[in-house]
């Protein structure tokens, strides 16, 4: 099915601009193929009509009847228990943490830059570490491969075994 999130009254859905940017409302009837009247009283958004290309559908979806009046959708919402849903959903979080990021200073950005930098040398000296215990475990179906040897030490080659330069 290539389409699974519909207009339809009770949907729920995040409206994307305008002066009730970020908050929830549910549609509660479909005017024309452009607008639909929504109701908010969860969020604090008064009935009203909208943009359908104003809003983003969520999956949530409360159970009311057709163009039900304000206080019938109050009810579906908080025995939905839609706020606490919403803050628990990935979406959410995801908005939330771009606020955060939107309000940090350079400060703030730089001490990130530094733990992400610190945490990635960390990953990449284990996931080398497993990676040749793997090899020699014979895990990826390669021969086994032997410890390295110590390193020879160099010595220096006395000036009076160098070769005569040719004439």
């Amino acid at each position: 099915m290539p389409f699974q999130r519909y207009v339809e009254p009770g949907r729920v859905a995040l409206v994307a601009e305008g002066s009730l940017k970020g908050k929830l409302v549910s549609v509660v009837d479909v005017i024309d193929q452009t607008r639909a009247l929504v109701d908010g009283p969860g969020s604090g958004v008064p009935r009203q009509q909208i943009r359908l290309n104003q809003l983003h559908l969520t999956k949530f979806r409360l159970k009311y009847p057709f163009t039900a009046p304000t206080r019938v959708v109050r009810k579906a919402w908080s025995d939905a228990k839609l706020n606490e849903k919403w803050a628990d959903s990935q979406w959410a979080k995801n908005l939330a943490n771009k606020e955060k990021r939107a309000d940090m200073s350079d400060f703030d950005r730089f001490k990130l830059n530094a733990a992400r930098g610190k945490r990635n040398r960390a990953r990449t000296a284990v996931f080398k570490s497993l990676k040749v215990k793997a090899a020699r475990g014979g895990v990826f179906g390669k021969r086994k491969v032997p410890k390295t040897p110590a390193k020879k030490q160099r010595t220096k080659k006395s000036p009076a075994a160098k070769k005569p330069a040719k004439k």
